[in-house]
């Protein structure tokens, strides 16, 4: 499925004007137990503003989830939503955090015993 959302942006056979120049990557698809629900999380390439997408992506969700439905031979196509994938800032914060002197200390090699 993540595949198939791929090709379609990749495509830029999209009619909405704010999809047309984006470059949208399908970083994961979550699809629930029952598989009627899916939820794809996206991200801009080089931009942080996913978020902005978001409602482009609600008025384009039944064409793509049309693609998907013909893409899988389902007989019946999972309902799609869409994230902004957050993971990306998130790691680049841990990292951030890590790299803190006050962490870094904690991190380092073990203070020389004074006994020895």
């Amino acid at each position: 499925m993540r595949h198939l959302l791929a090709e379609a942006f990749a495509r830029g056979d999209l009619r909405d004007p704010e999809l047309a120049g984006a470059h949208i990557t399908v970083t994961e698809v979550r699809i629930g137990p029952d598989l009627k629900h899916a939820t794809a999380f996206i991200a801009r390439l080089g931009r942080a503003d996913a978020e902005a997408l978001l409602p482009a992506l609600r008025r384009a969700t039944p064409y793509l989830r049309g693609e998907v439905a013909r893409g899988l031979r389902l007989k019946f196509a999972p309902g799609l939503s869409f994230r902004a994938d957050t993971t990306l800032d998130h790691a680049m914060h841990i990292d951030k955090l890590l790299h803190a002197p006050e962490v870094a200390r904690d991190l380092g090699p073990p203070p020389p015993d004074p006994e020895d």
